[in-house]
């Protein structure tokens, strides 16, 4: 008998895996990391955005600055981010990911970071063919975004 893959709500939803706990500790790091050590950035978490060929929602969008409205909120945004983080979820490839980033820098995304959890690593696209690999204890320079994070916050 074949195995029959079955989608969660949350994946049918959102169109992509289901995040699980080391996903959502480094989400949360980061998140937190980039928005002390760079106020002049807003780090969005599961926001829909409208990229030309489909909605996505990425784990983190990195936005200048994005005003709070009361009343007039948007459930799907259409500006695109300066930049965009995915975590590699347990379920996921990273095809998946790779897929992604043609979109997103097609859309005017300047900055793309692949986080890989079980290997302490982020990979920091510049550009669709353009990376540096950063992991466990280096600190990550994004020359695009002016973001520097030391790694050793993220993955301790």
């Amino acid at each position: 008998m074949e195995d029959v893959l079955t989608l969660s709500d949350y994946e049918i939803e959102r169109g992509k895996p289901l995040p699980s706990k080391n996903h959502a500790i480094i989400q949360k790091r980061l998140l937190l990391a980039i928005s002390i050590k760079h106020p002049n950035l807003d780090v969005l978490p599961e926001l829909a955005i409208d990229f030309l060929v489909r909605d996505r929602v990425p784990d983190l969008a990195i936005y200048r600055q994005v005003d709070f409205t009361p009343g007039d909120d948007e459930t799907v945004m259409t500006d695109i981010p300066l930049g965009l983080i995915e975590i590699l979820s347990p379920s996921q490839s990273t095809a998946d990911l790779m897929l992604k980033r043609g979109e997103y820098f097609g859309a005017g995304v300047q900055s793309y970071w692949i986080v890989l959890p079980d290997f302490l690593t982020i990979y920091v696209y510049s550009s669709p063919t353009s990376f540096e690999v950063f992991s466990k204890n280096e600190i990550l320079l994004d020359e695009k975004l002016g973001i520097e994070l030391p790694l050793s916050e993220i993955f301790k």
